[in-house]
């Protein structure tokens, strides 16, 4: 982080010792000393009274961090994306491949616990399209890059752009068709 870079700069710029510059916005010498050697971030309250007392706007002293933060929220973004996404595709999978064996093995509860783990799946597909819509992202290219902390250009944006209702289109076909597959197969199998 670059804040304790830059209160120390502005604090020896005025002239203040550590000391000093404690008492002028209500926190100890030791506090102080933490933001300059980075142990610690300053609060909203202090950024804003450094702000005010270095007479720096506060873009200016958290210069450096901002970008640093934007980082850090995009990959906790990328993690909870790829979460959500593995947790989906593991409930969509078991969607796809429990209902016949527990219907068999189970009769009616079989069923029952079927549509629970179907109402779970549709809850984190969910969750996903709102990642999804947030970032938008929508093509198998776009959330690979998404999830690599990249971007793409404006030109392959617009081609991605160009493939989405007919990337929808074929894995609403590709997932009716598998699911046909592996309802024939697993009724074959149990009947």
């Amino acid at each position: 982080m670059e804040i304790g870079k830059q209160i120390k700069k502005y604090r020896m710029q005025m002239g203040f010792s550590q000391e000093e510059l404690s008492e002028k916005i209500f926190v100890s010498r030791q506090t102080i000393s933490n933001w300059e050697n980075n142990k610690n971030y300053p609060d909203m309250k202090s950024l804003l009274l450094l702000s005010d007392l270095f007479s720096v706007s506060l873009d200016i002293l958290v210069k450096g961090d901002l970008e640093e933060m934007k980082e850090k929220v995009k990959s906790e973004d990328i993690s909870r994306f790829k979460h959500e996404g593995n947790i989906f595709a593991v409930l969509l999978l078991l969607t796809i491949v429990l209902p016949v064996p527990l219907m068999k093995l189970m009769g009616n509860i079989g069923l029952v616990i079927s549509g629970v783990v179907a109402i779970i799946t549709i809850y984190y597909s969910i969750r996903v399209e709102k990642y999804k819509k947030s970032f938008n992202i929508q093509t198998y290219r776009e959330i690979l890059a998404f999830t690599e902390g990249e971007s793409l250009d404006d030109t392959k944006k617009n081609q991605e752009y160009g493939k989405r209702p007919y990337q929808k289109f074929l894995l609403a076909i590709g997932s009716a068709l598998i699911t046909i597959i592996v309802a024939v197969i697993m009724s074959y199998i149990f009947l």
